[in-house]
């Protein structure tokens, strides 16, 4: 599926992804400049992958791991430094959370500073329920 934004094209072809750009944005991510390539190369070939376009340049990226029939986990959102304040980031959160793929499932996610962003998509606050668990490499850190 591509749907056109002003200029833009937001695709959830997979195929498209320009993998070395999403690991230059992860690496420089707060939540993400830990994982190596490999993880990251590994991730997007096992989610669904949303990437933003100007004139074939990705400059926006969003990944959705999900089960297909209860809920969704949306996750390493990122639209390009020189591209933000455009609407970009909101329009592809929106692609997303109304899609035919994702409207009826449970959609959860992290955020340490977006939560405005999130919350205008339906996505609610919920500090008491969740519970995380590192992956191990993280937690054995010095």
């Amino acid at each position: 599926m591509d749907m056109i934004f002003n200029q833009f094209v937001i695709s959830d072809d997979r195929a498209r992804v320009d993998i070395s750009t999403v690991k230059g944005f992860l690496a420089r991510s707060y939540w993400a400049s830990q994982r190596s390539a490999e993880i990251i190369e590994r991730s997007i070939q096992g989610s669904v992958c949303y990437g933003v376009y100007d004139q074939g340049k990705q400059v926006g990226f969003a990944r959705i791991v999900t089960d297909e029939a209860t809920m969704y986990y949306l996750c390493d959102v990122f639209i390009d430094e020189a591209y933000r304040g455009l609407g970009i980031g909101k329009k592809l959160v929106e692609v997303i959370t109304e899609s035919e793929r994702f409207r009826n499932l449970n959609g959860i996610l992290g955020t340490a500073d977006a939560h405005e962003l999130y919350e205008q998509y339906h996505f609610v606050r919920d500090a008491n329920r969740f519970m995380r668990r590192p992956a191990d490499f993280l937690r054995n850190q010095s």
